[in-house]
């Protein structure tokens, strides 16, 4: 018997389209992109269909991620904050003005060689996820688990899920509603 666990990126978030802004402005971007729900649109059959075999749903406290829950049509056993998206920093400068996408994959970049002023480090954000592999492995044992969580998040849980001993079986990108399934055998 195997034990599994799916980790699942939420659908896509409900923000008004921005134009460009700079990475000061990115401080106020970031925080309404933190408060959004998901767009209306349903969540995809193929996403619905691997949530379902879920025993166990977990998910972070953040907007996005608990209308993902309801859009799936489940409950959540656990929410907790400690699955939550790895924080963004966010720059002082006023130029040059850039879109909000192109910003988060820049201070992204940034935040990896160790720019973490205001936010959480990498460093900090990899032990988050230890400690939340190590929860999603213990609730393994009580069936299938979802976790419906975040991108860059969901990405340091895998690997600390490899680390011990898991084998990812399924991936379906890492886009809004993509999933990996990671399985270990008993």
């Amino acid at each position: 018997m195997d034990n599994e666990i799916i980790l699942m990126r939420h659908g896509r978030p409900d923000l008004a389209p921005a134009g460009k802004v700079s990475a000061r402005e990115m401080k106020c971007w970031i925080e309404q992109y933190e408060l959004s729900e998901i767009t209306q649109h349903p969540a995809p059959a193929a996403s619905r269909a691997l949530a379902a075999r879920a025993k166990v749903i977990i998910t972070s406290n953040a907007p996005r991620a608990l209308t993902s829950v309801r859009a799936l049509g489940l409950q959540p056993a656990v929410v907790d904050a400690m699955f939550g998206e790895a924080q963004l920093p966010h720059g002082r400068w006023r130029q040059p003005r850039l879109s909000p996408f192109t910003w988060a994959f820049a201070l992204r970049l940034a935040w990896l060689c160790g720019l973490s002023e205001g936010v959480e480090s990498f460093r900090q954000a990899r032990l988050r996820a230890d400690t939340a592999s190590q929860r999603l492995r213990s609730l393994a044992g009580q069936g299938p688990v979802l976790l419906l969580g975040h991108g860059f998040m969901n990405r340091l849980i895998a690997q600390q899920l490899t680390s011990a001993g898991w084998t990812r079986v399924e991936d379906r990108g890492n886009g809004y509603w993509g999933a990996k399934v990671y399985r270990k055998r008993l």
